[in-house]
């Protein structure tokens, strides 16, 4: 039996830009980097979500919409300025949703598209 989804993937041709991107510009928290495997790994609360090398992708990502990750964040008009001065790619800005939860919706380095999702009070 299936009881939770515990990690996602990324691949990418790419790494360095990757870990950068990740690490450094969304500020996820690291849990463990292997770089002669090629793979690094963040905690995300009980979710580890990863990046890795792998030899059958190259360039950017030919479907970014088929898998769209959300990460949760407190703030999301604050999280949305700042990363906008670090230069992030923002296809949709922050818009309430009909729920009354916040989206805002962006490319990585590969052009995966992710979105921020701030939950109402």
């Amino acid at each position: 039996m299936i009881t939770a989804v515990v990690g996602i993937t990324l691949w990418t041709d790419n790494l360095d830009r990757m870990l950068r991107f990740y690490r450094d510009v969304l500020r996820l928290p690291l849990h463990s980097f292997h770089e002669d495997e090629g793979f690094v790994a963040f905690q995300l609360g009980e979710l580890r979500f990863n990046v890795g090398r792998h030899g059958g992708v190259s360039g950017a990502s030919k479907d970014p919409l088929r898998v769209m990750p959300h990460l949760g964040v407190d703030d999301i008009h604050a999280e949305h300025a700042r990363l906008v001065a670090e230069g992030v790619e923002f296809i949709r800005v922050p818009e309430q949703e009909h729920w009354g939860g916040w989206v805002a919706t962006l490319k990585d380095p590969d052009g995966n598209v992710l979105q921020l999702l701030e939950f109402p009070d």
